[in-house]
């Protein structure tokens, strides 16, 4: 049966002591957000994917705060039970710590966000560090992080080697030394993984890396089936809207064409 209660920053510990997997899901808009929210999902994430899947960028960093802020504020109207989470887009935070912690509280005054999202290792200590210090509980991400694909080479899957995967081990208690809550691994190796996620006290919230991780995290719109641009390995797609739209919009557009809509019941007298 599905839980109303909502989902704490203190949920997070208890399921890592318990064993209980967190479920975690991206949402950008109100009735998005709305259905996640009545299937009873730990999380949801309004992701910096939302420039990729819904505004048609090419990748996640010409995202900007106001497009960010826009969209986590008609997320927060559909969410009420779940934690909802706002990533720092490109360039938010990356250049100093009064940068980062204007932003992040952005994501907490104007959109009702529980915490925000940051990309990076041990290099991002000092933004965490503020933004926590201002109030403002932070996930962290390391592993693949789309807005520095670049730098590492592409869309590849990061820790193949012992000199990146003990680099990677060394961000993760980084970030929690900093005082991240939680930390996403995207994209490193199923065994990396299990040996990260055993040596943390924090949760570790996987995506391709793997099931030995405290929780998963997936873009809705890759597991309903609506993004068909492309699918990564690790997703699991479990329905297939897009071609239910597609399906429906071709009907309206025939029998539109040919009378048959609007019908009698359509119809006012």
């Amino acid at each position: 049966m599905m839980s109303e209660k909502k989902f704490t920053i203190l949920d997070f510990e208890r399921k890592k002591k318990s064993g209980e997997k967190i479920t975690v899901l991206t949402a950008y808009d109100y009735p998005m957000a709305r259905l996640i929210d009545s299937s009873g999902i730990d999380v949801i994430l309004v992701g910096d994917s939302v420039g990729m899947v819904v505004l048609g960028y090419d990748s996640t960093v010409s995202v900007t705060m106001d497009e960010m802020i826009h969209h986590s504020k008609a997320v927060r109207k559909g969410t009420h039970n779940a934690f909802l989470i706002g990533d720092m887009p490109f360039m938010s935070y990356q250049a100093e710590d009064d940068d980062a912690v204007r932003n992040a509280g952005r994501f907490v005054k104007e959109a009702g966000c529980d915490a925000v999202k940051i990309e990076g290792g041990c290099e991002m200590t000092s933004r965490i560090k503020a933004i926590i210090d201002a109030g403002i509980p932070v996930l962290g991400h390391i592993g693949l992080t789309p807005q520095s694909a670049t730098k590492l080479g592409g869309f590849k899957v990061q820790g193949k080697d012992s000199e990146s995967a003990s680099r990677l081990e060394n961000d993760a208690l980084c970030l929690e030394k900093a005082g991240c809550f939680a930390l996403v691994l995207e994209c490193v190796p199923k065994e990396l993984a299990r040996r990260i996620t055993e040596k943390l006290r924090i949760p570790t919230i996987g995506i391709g890396a793997g099931p030995c991780c405290d929780g998963q995290v997936l873009v809705t719109y890759d597991v309903v089936g609506y993004f068909d641009k492309f699918v990564p390995k690790f997703v699991k797609k479990y329905a297939d809207i897009s071609k239910d739209i597609l399906e429906a919009v071709k009907s309206f557009k025939q029998e539109t064409e040919s009378g048959a809509f609007p019908g009698q019941e359509h119809s006012f007298e």
